[in-house]
């Protein structure tokens, strides 16, 4: 058995004290994001705010109230799907990349006062990221599917098919030499 140096040791404390601060900054960020949502409620229900270091104006909205409240309503969701997707260490964590885009598009659309109809056509934007992540899930999931549940080894049946291919190539050799 093998002793471990001090500085491994230390490497190690090191490594477990930054996740564990890290865990803990994502735990108080997920705790107050109902804070972060009710921020809305701090602006004002006029179109225009002017503060000491900028002027907020909006002309699509009745009011920056609403305008504040629509950001909020998909800037939550996808700080949350955003933590959730750097967190999570289950197999199939890609497809939260679909509705993170799906908030990304819907929150562009919502900072864009141009626009006139928000919500309602992201789900064609979303569709290229879906042809990427539901291919590379699905491909993840036949493979531990294979593993886990028939005992297929892939990365043993290349070993073994390399190992053959390196005989039969050297009995060629051998043959014609």
């Amino acid at each position: 058995m093998k002793k471990k140096s001090k500085s491994s040791s230390g490497i190690e404390k090191s490594r477990k004290t930054r996740a564990l601060a890290l865990g803990s900054v994502m735990a108080f960020i997920i705790a107050i994001s109902p804070y972060f949502f009710y921020l809305y409620e701090s602006f004002p229900q006029d179109q225009v705010w002017e503060t000491f270091f900028i002027t907020f104006k909006t002309s699509y909205y009745s009011s920056l109230y609403m305008a504040a409240w629509n950001v909020m309503n998909k800037f939550v969701p996808l700080m949350l799907l955003i933590i959730w997707f750097f967190t999570c260490k289950h197999w199939w964590y890609h497809v939260i990349l679909i509705p993170i885009s799906m908030y990304i598009f819907q929150l562009v659309s919502t900072l864009n006062d141009d626009i006139r109809y928000v919500d309602e056509f992201e789900i064609y934007y979303i569709i290229p990221v879906m042809m990427i992540v539901i291919p590379i899930v699905y491909l993840i999931r036949l493979k531990l599917f294979d593993k886990l549940v028939h005992g297929i080894d892939l990365d043993r049946i290349d070993k073994e098919l390399k190992e053959y291919q390196d005989k039969e190539r050297d009995l060629y050799n051998e043959t014609n030499s």
